[in-house]
C-alpha cells in the first residue's frame, strides 16, 4: 500500500459513525451483514448509513454483493490487512518487543474467529 492510499483508507475510518460500522462488519465475518441489518445494530438512519458504505466502499474497506432485495456488506479483510502491514512496516527497529502486543493482539484475535 503507497502513502496515498493509507491516507485515504485512514480518512475513511477517521469518523465515529464509519468506524462503528467498519467494526460492525470485522465482527460479522466474510458473510457479511444487511444493510438494514448494519443499521438496526449501529442504530443510524438508512441515509446516513448509506452515506458511510459508500465511503467505506470507495477506501475499499468494505464490499458489497446483491442478495435477492437485500444488499450485503462485508469488510474487505485484504485492504484492512494491507492497511495494518502498511502501518506496521517499519515497526520495531530492531525491537521486536516493541510490536510484541500487537502480534499478541491478532494470534488472540485470529485465534477466537471462527
Amino acid at each position: 500500500m503507497e502513502m496515498t492510499g493509507a491516507v485515504t483508507t485512514l480518512a475513511a475510518v477517521a469518523h465515529e459513525g464509519r468506524l462503528t460500522i467498519f467494526r460492525e462488519l470485522v465482527k460479522a465475518g466474510p458473510e457479511g451483514v444487511a444493510a438494514g441489518e448494519i443499521g438496526r445494530r449501529v442504530g443510524v438512519l438508512p441515509s446516513t448509513l448509506s452515506a458511510s458504505l459508500t465511503v467505506l466502499t470507495n477506501a475499499g474497506l468494505v464490499t458489497s454483493r446483491r442478495d435477492g432485495r437485500s444488499i450485503i456488506y462485508a469488510a474487505a479483510y485484504d485492504q484492512m490487512g494491507d492497511l495494518l502491514s502498511f502501518l506496521m512496516e517499519d515497526c520495531c527497529g530492531g525491537r521486536p518487543e516493541i510490536c510484541a502486543p500487537l502480534a499478541e493482539t491478532a494470534r488472540a484475535c485470529c485465534a477466537t474467529t471462527p
